[in-house]
């Protein structure tokens, strides 16, 4: 197995600088999946409706380097599979995100008595000489007969899907409702968008109107009969967690919900697309 790529435009480091930074936030442990011509982060969590990760972020690579060459397990299963702690490669590119001086960051599959996913970071020093940082990521590569549990997900029907709007006003509502209650109700349906919680003294509902019904990724809903909006209470330690990603300003947010299973938010950017999944709790 081989892989190498370097990226030298300073908008595409700011961005998978971005990338990492949110599975950090996420989780203690994602899997990256390596493919010709896209990158793949994935994060499962046991509590996820079953065959649905927690997120499955896709990168298209020819976006983000001006050099990319991997080599997969076989001809015929070009791919690569690797665990490693996002936390840990986010703590060393956390200083690019509002870098100006980044010439390059390379990334290289290499074997350090352990395998490593080893990042060089090109930076300009005085006298026109240049310096380089290398940090080493320890990764655990996945065999072949797991590759199973990594693949896309399947899309069930939802009941409805929806146009979210304005994500760090909906990002700065949930922060602020955390600190009153562990769950939130996501409402979507007659146009409107809501986010409401509940507590011994109160009810607490927020109201995004001129919200128009969307699909994306062929996915179909159908309303039940006899309904004009739809809700599901899920955990809101989890939901602000994913909202971190409204920091790449995304061009598209759409929330999709099952009443009371599950509820989908796919969030897209230029060649940065999430899928964020999160079980519904039972009211």
């Amino acid at each position: 197995m081989k892989f190498r790529g370097k990226m030298i435009e300073l908008l595409c480091i700011r961005q998978f600088t971005n990338v990492v930074m949110t599975l950090a936030k996420i989780s203690k442990l994602c899997t990256i999946r390596i493919t010709p011509e896209k990158l793949y982060f994935i994060v499962l969590d046991e509590k996820t409706v079953r065959g649905m990760p927690t997120l499955w972020c896709v990168m298209k690579q020819a976006h983000f380097f001006n050099e990319y060459n991997m080599v997969g397990v076989s001809s015929e299963h070009n791919e690569i599979y690797l665990s490693f702690n996002p936390d840990m490669l986010a703590k060393p590119l956390s200083s690019l995100k509002f870098s100006h001086t980044a010439k390059s960051v390379k990334v290289k599959l290499t074997n350090k008595q352990s395998p490593c996913l080893t990042f060089e970071i090109e930076l300009p020093s005085s006298l026109a000489l240049t310096r380089q940082c290398v940090h080493d990521i320890p990764v655990s590569v996945i065999p072949r007969r797991e590759w199973g549990n990594y693949q896309e997900p399947t899309y069930p029907s939802f009941d409805i899907g929806v146009r979210v709007p304005n994500i760090k006003l909906v990002r700065n509502v949930v922060d602020r409702m955390k600190t009153m209650s562990p769950n939130i109700y996501i409402t979507a349906g007659n146009g409107a968008f809501t986010l409401t919680i509940e507590t011994d003294a109160a009810s607490v509902s927020t109201h995004f109107k001129g919200v128009y019904l969307e699909n994306v990724n062929g996915i179909t809903c159908d309303m039940p009969a006899g309904q004009t909006e739809v809700t599901a209470k899920v955990d809101i330690k989890k939901l602000s967690l994913f909202l971190f990603c409204e920091q790449i300003n995304p061009s598209k947010v759409v929330c999709y919900i099952s009443e009371d299973k599950l509820v989908y938010i796919y969030l897209e950017h230029e060649d940065v697309i999430y899928n964020f999944f999160i079980a519904a709790k039972m009211s």
